[in-house]
């Protein structure tokens, strides 16, 4: 299942460099194509003569090949040619460069240019893994899209014993095997994802809208991908780029646009999350130009747009999963199952504006997920991304519990 699939893993200065050798072992036993980047700090832990070797391919520790000469190293098409950058070891350091976009090394410079997904497997330890400029260096990391392969615990290299140790080549070996070829049940599910604002013309310059960014839909597309879904993402306006081919695309404005492109899918998904901020009304009627300031008041119509997720909830099978979102000011729970009845969802999550850091507009999120048989699961406050998996773990539930009931 690895063969042939371009892997870009890089080292930095951490005693856990060693497993790395582990671990392009096992990737060329795989029949992957591994190329190994170094950082100057990594040469006191590891050669690489060690890495070349395993690899099959020259180890990469400098801006150039032969500088004497002006032959360089080509950061772009290196970043380029990878399906799957990976990190392992990634050091307090590198983790925070990465952040701040400083790129005073080739790995560094690599990661700038990868157009393919991102890896960090931390290794540090446990004062600096639980120091606050680490973990906010986690969360950022996490918002633009870099999955955190998560510290285990144990003995360190101090000799505290604490989480920071980087995790093993074995459990590496089989998280980027997963990846490659995924064995969720969700794999080859057709999921279509509703996200990100409406915004409703008022005239061509003006509109009625709201505060949705389209950052948790996003985030739950990738999520699904991650898991082997085929994703449809109907995407209101949005700045957030989808920078993941296997991500289908349609952009869409008002909520009627939004409407016509679910219907267009629905029958064909298996999973539909709505997770867009539908406007509930829109003007009554659009003026055709400009409409000029005047000292009067000004009054607009408002008429009622569709409820997107009730009218897929009255066309939806006994075999399709319905997911909504809630975001509640008061009586959220209670608020939240109403709505979970009324348009016959299978799940909803819940956001409450109460809760500092989540909701509109943050990288963070704080939810509850509510099921139709009354099962609630709630997440402590942490990135958008992390918030997205477990939606998809839960998803991954609901799938079970259907293919049970019809057994």
């Amino acid at each position: 299942m690895l063969k042939g699939k371009k892997i870009l893993l890089g080292i930095t200065g951490s005693i856990a460099a060693y497993k790395a050798t582990l671990l392009v072992r096992e990737l060329i036993k795989a029949e992957a194509e591994v190329k190994v980047i170094l950082t100057p700090a990594s040469l006191d832990f590891v050669t690489p003569v060690t890495l070349s070797t395993l690899s099959r391919n020259p180890a990469i520790t400098d801006f150039y090949i032969e500088k004497s000469a002006g032959e360089w190293v080509n950061h772009v098409e290196l970043g380029l040619w990878a399906d799957l950058m990976l990190i392992a070891p990634a050091s307090a350091n590198t983790l925070a460069k990465m952040n701040q976009g400083i790129s005073d090394n080739i790995l560094l410079t690599t990661f700038l240019s990868a157009r393919c997904p991102v890896w960090v497997a931390p290794a540090m330890d446990l004062d600096m893994y639980t120091n606050a400029s680490t973990a906010e260096n986690f969360v950022a990391l996490e918002t633009k899209g870099i999955r955190i392969l998560d510290s285990a615990e144990g003995e360190l290299a101090s000799g505290l014993v604490g989480k920071g140790r980087m995790q093993e080549p074995e459990q590496l070996f089989s998280v980027v095997q997963e990846f490659f070829e995924p064995n969720s049940i969700l794999k080859d599910k057709n999921v279509l994802i509703t996200a990100g604002p409406t915004q409703e013309n008022i005239d061509p310059v003006r509109y009625i809208g709201n505060r949705s960014t389209g950052k948790m839909g996003v985030a739950l597309a990738n999520a699904f991908v991650e898991y082997g879904a085929e994703v449809q993402l109907v995407l209101g306006p949005s700045s957030i780029e989808v920078d993941r081919t296997q991500i289908e695309v349609f952009d869409v404005k008002t909520a009627i646009e939004m409407l016509e492109k679910t219907k267009e899918f629905f029958s064909s998904s298996d999973i539909t999350i709505f997770s867009a901020a539908v406007a509930d009304y829109r003007p009554k009627m659009v003026a055709d130009q400009k409409i000029k300031k005047s000292d009067s008041e000004m009054n607009i119509t408002l008429t009622k747009n569709p409820d997107i997720a009730s009218e897929m909830g009255r066309l939806k099978s006994s075999k399709q999963i319905n997911i909504g979102f809630a975001l509640e000011t008061d009586n959220e729970l209670e608020n939240a199952k109403k709505k979970l009845i009324a348009k016959n969802f299978d799940a909803i999550v819940l956001n409450s504006l109460q809760d500092a850091g989540a909701g509109f507009g943050h990288d963070t999120n704080k939810v509850s997920i509510v099921s139709k048989n009354n099962i609630v699961e709630s997440t402590e406050l942490m990135s958008k991304q992390n918030v997205a998996k477990k939606i998809v773990n839960f998803t991954e539930d609901l799938v079970n519990e259907k293919i049970s009931s019809t057994l």
